[in-house]
């Protein structure tokens, strides 16, 4: 019998020291949208090689703010590496926006890369190229198998925690150390 998918959106999915998959790996992913179909995530803590001074210059955009030319791009998944992803905190009145929460959304639109350049963007924005994706049943079966540590999103993990830390602070939220987990995965 085919397990009824549940909804795990804005949910954080921490890899297990047991997570062999090198695109995973100690990474922290925010479950965006799961249905039926399948769910989609994006990886929270892993820098790319791109800064959003990259981005913008590579889309036209002008800006000025040193600090936000600075940001660091995450690699948010193997899935679309070309597009952007933005999560961040300030509503859904851009063109390409998912709800993730009644506080956190995720938009894909260029009007947000533009109103973040004029100063005019949300008060808190992370960017990621690519996103993380799974098929029908495929994320249910991994959280069977050990794999992942699922727990609920605080927004000051996504938002203030330094990219590095955010692996450790993630499964710290619940009162785990991953330290103390074997990287090795049984039944018994």
């Amino acid at each position: 019998m085919q397990a009824t998918p549940t909804p795990l959106a804005n949910r954080l999915l921490i890899a297990l020291p047991a997570l062999a998959d090198p695109q995973f790996a100690r990474s922290v992913t925010l479950v965006c949208q799961h249905d039926e179909e399948g769910a989609m995530g994006v990886v929270v803590n892993k820098p790319s090689e791109y800064t959003l001074g990259d981005v913008f210059q590579q889309m036209g955009i002008e800006a000025e703010d040193p600090a936000l030319l600075g940001q660091v791009v995450l690699s948010g998944g193997p899935v679309h590496p070309e597009r952007g992803f933005v999560l961040h905190d300030g509503g859904d009145g851009f063109d390409s926006t998912l709800a993730v929460s009644d506080k956190l959304y995720l938009t894909t639109s260029r009007d947000i890369l533009e109103a973040m350049a004029g100063g005019k963007g949300p008060k808190h924005a992370v960017v990621a190229l690519g996103c993380a994706g799974w098929g029908a049943g495929q994320l249910e079966h991994e959280l069977t198998e050990d794999s992942w540590l699922m727990v609920p999103v605080a927004p000051g993990l996504l938002f203030d925690t330094p990219i590095d830390a955010r692996w450790q602070a993630a499964a710290g939220s619940i009162g785990v150390d991953l330290a103390q987990v074997a990287d090795y995965s049984g039944h018994a």
